[in-house]
């Protein structure tokens, strides 16, 4: 039978299948919007060909999995080998109460643990400050000193299980009672891994938690990454966020851009204290949100590969090919939560973890649906990790490596985040570099800018937020909340004070003497160590808080300018 050619069948390009098929049928139906564009506010075309990827060579610009510039993976056979780590929000309360959720979530098959502290501990203030009042066991975990540590991973094999910290102002502090803690164990620092997060920059971009000026935080970093470099193999003693900047309003471009420019900050202020790329920057991770809209977010971390790979061996040209290797922690997106409709959070957080997956993450966290009122319960993070085992071990996009690599409209993303980068790091490197971009504002009044501007597209209905601004119920249905017990600022205050009765003081004192020596010393001298000060001082029981009242002592403290 003869099949007779529909109108347009034949059309040889883009350009005009746009022209003959497509311009006469929205002219008979017109589309849904009036324009089209990703969540970051990126124009969507309505179908992508081989045009919208010329000069793409799939053998310079893709690769394989595992083989520069590692677009499709850092690793040869990525999840067919191994699964991403599964990691779930822990960290309410006090020590015993994040511990007991610990063996909880392991005995429920988490891979890694995931800790969170309180605010007085993110701002380097003990339970008793006059601050921290109401604060206590919040946010995450409260913990001041190493009898907190002890506490909160007891009966954790510290050499089988790797831990994440989100901590960042105090990091060198608390990563100092972790590795304390696991020597108390028995293990030795070589053998115990995970990540602290460790990166100051964002936290005057974006997060705002902070305890000492710019440049002193950044020369508190750089000695992580020379002690990490030297003695603990496994551990990654930064993790470079882009999470918390996305959460703050930037566009996955922003966030892309901002916190690669942030890791070669890192890479270059440490290899002008003396270090060798090729010992450091191996153990440089990364931490990048992981947002609603599915292809803007698997082209996010396909570039961020190539970017990372491409850029430090232009400058550095590593002999250790692990320091071109990008690998990254993802979490799906918190300001994505909504306190209405609460369940249909768990949609999102499936389509970001999807998202995730197929951009090649090493490690995930996913959200629970109840994070938007308070800090998860059981029952709800529980589901956010099967949330993570499902995908893992049912939809069967484990089973082959990137498997969207070649799709037209991928692809493209792809390209565009790269050239945005190199617009953003020309900008920013004619500022002088990231530091002095910050102390400028440059890039928070970017992020600003840009979430003023998604705010005003979900306020004219032109982003649609379901539940928000769109399909909404009259009435909400209450979801169980975890509440912190109002007692554990009283225990913590409690506990801390018998520490400081019980401690050695005659070794706590010299310990706090090397701590202050030891930061003078980096104040004139950016080789000057402070990790094994930090050891000491987690042995010998000193506090969070006095240890930063130190550091705010010789290092002065921090003030907002305030740029907008």
């Amino acid at each position: 039978m003869k099949v007779e050619k529909k109108p347009g069948a034949t059309s040889s390009s883009k350009r005009e299948w746009l022209e003959s098929t497509y311009a006469p049928a929205v002219a008979k139906a017109p589309e849904r919007k009036p324009r089209f564009s990703t969540i970051s506010d990126t124009a969507v075309d309505p179908l992508y060909a081989a045009e919208d990827l010329a000069g793409l060579d799939p053998q310079r610009d893709l690769g394989y999995p595992g083989v520069f510039p590692y677009t499709r993976g850092v690793y040869p056979s990525m999840y067919r080998g191994r699964l991403w780590t599964m990691r779930e929000f822990a960290g309410f309360g006090s020590p015993e109460d994040t511990n007991e959720r610990f063996h909880y979530l392991l005995k429920h098959g988490v891979t890694g643990l995931s800790t969170a502290f309180d605010m007085p501990a993110l701002m380097g203030r003990d339970p008793d400050d006059p601050l921290s009042r109401g604060e206590v066991g919040r946010e995450g975990v409260a913990v001041s000193t190493l009898a907190d540590l002890e506490i909160l991973f007891r009966g954790i094999p510290l050499d089988e299980v790797t831990t994440s910290m989100t901590i960042n102002a105090p990091a060198s502090i608390v990563w100092a009672m972790y590795l304390a803690n696991g020597e108390s164990q028995g293990v030795p620092i070589e053998k115990m891994g995970g990540t602290i997060q460790n990166d100051c920059l964002k936290e005057y971009i974006a997060q705002r938690e902070w305890i000492v000026p710019i440049r002193a935080a950044m020369g508190l970093v750089i000695d992580t990454l020379r002690f990490g470099a030297a003695r603990t193999p496994r551990w990654n003693p930064i993790s470079v966020s882009g999470y918390h900047m996305r959460e703050a309003g930037a566009t996955a471009l922003q966030e892309l851009a901002f916190t690669l420019i942030d890791g070669l900050e890192y890479v270059k202020w440490g290899v002008e204290a003396g270090l060798d790329p090729s010992a450091f920057v191996p153990r440089i991770s990364f931490f990048f949100d992981v947002h609603n809209d599915l292809f803007e977010e698997i082209a996010k971390f396909r570039a961020a590969r190539r970017i990372w790979a491409r850029e430090i061996e232009r400058r550095y040209h590593p002999h250790d090919e692990r320091a071109l290797m990008l690998r990254t922690h993802a979490q799906t997106a918190g300001v994505s939560l909504t306190a209405q409709q609460p369940y249909n959070n768990v949609v999102r957080v499936t389509l970001q973890a999807l998202a995730a997956v197929l951009g090649g993450t090493q490690s995930l966290h996913t959200n629970s649906l109840d994070e938007t009122y308070a800090l998860p319960t059981e029952e709800a993070v529980t589901l956010a990790l099967r949330t993570q085992q499902i995908i893992a071990h049912e939809s069967g996009v484990a089973d082959t490596i990137d498997p969207l690599a070649g799709s037209y409209y991928l692809e493209h993303l792809t390209n565009e985040m790269e050239q945005g980068f190199d617009r953003y790091l020309e900008q920013i490197e004619g500022l002088g570099g990231m530091v002095e971009a910050v102390e400028r504002g440059y890039p928070q009044r970017e992020i600003t800018e840009s979430s003023f501007h998604f705010q005003q597209q979900v306020d004219e209905g032109e982003k649609v937020i379901v539940g928000i601004n769109k399909y909404q119920v009259p009435e909400e249905t209450p979801i169980p909340v975890l509440r912190i017990d109002p007692d554990v600022e009283r225990r913590q205050i409690e506990r801390l004070a018998e520490v400081r009765r019980t401690r050695d003081a005659g070794r706590w004192r010299q310990a706090m003497d090397r701590l202050r020596e030891a930061a003078v010393a980096a104040r004139d001298s950016s080789r000057a160590e402070l990790m094994p000060a930090f050891l000491e001082c987690a042995h010998a029981y000193a506090s969070i808080g006095e240890q930063v009242r130190v550091l705010k002592e010789v290092f002065g403290e921090y003030r907002d300018p305030g740029y907008f």
